[in-house]
């Protein structure tokens, strides 16, 4: 299974909702990890105005040395986005099938309001077990 160091789910606003650590060697305290999500929503925002291709949705991939970060964008503007090991495949998936237990399980939480950070059991337990399970691989299939 690919290594993911890290979760991010941002508002349609920029702001950060929802952060997973999963073990990574240099673990962020929460002001860090806002500071990473309001700098890839502010990225994602300007490359979407500078791309000379028309209809552009932002940065969906970012490559460098010792990380990649993908990221899924829904119709809604909220973001989700992985920090993952160099060379990960099938983070696309994941990302797709995180947004499916965002809907499935915050969004149709009847105590949940929009656009807040989300704290949800049902969401955590189904996400780390898709984290565990090796559904990267399986999703790819």
């Amino acid at each position: 299974m690919a290594a993911i160091y890290s979760l991010y789910i941002i508002n349609k606003s920029g702001g950060l909702i929802y952060y997973k650590d999963y073990g990574s060697a240099g673990r962020m305290d929460t002001n860090d990890s806002l500071r990473v999500a309001s700098l890839w929503h502010s990225m994602h925002a300007i490359s979407q105005q500078l791309s000379p291709v028309l209809g552009c949705l932002g940065i969906e991939l970012l490559q460098a040395d010792t990380f990649d970060l993908h990221c899924f964008q829904s119709l809604t503007g909220t973001k989700f986005f992985v920090v993952c090991e160099p060379g990960a495949q099938h983070m696309e998936n994941l990302l797709k099938f995180v947004y499916e237990l965002y809907t499935d399980y915050v969004l149709k939480n009847p105590f949940y309001e929009m656009e807040m950070p989300i704290r949800c059991e049902l969401f955590d337990i189904n996400l780390t077990q898709a984290v565990q399970k090796d559904r990267v691989a399986f999703l790819g299939q």
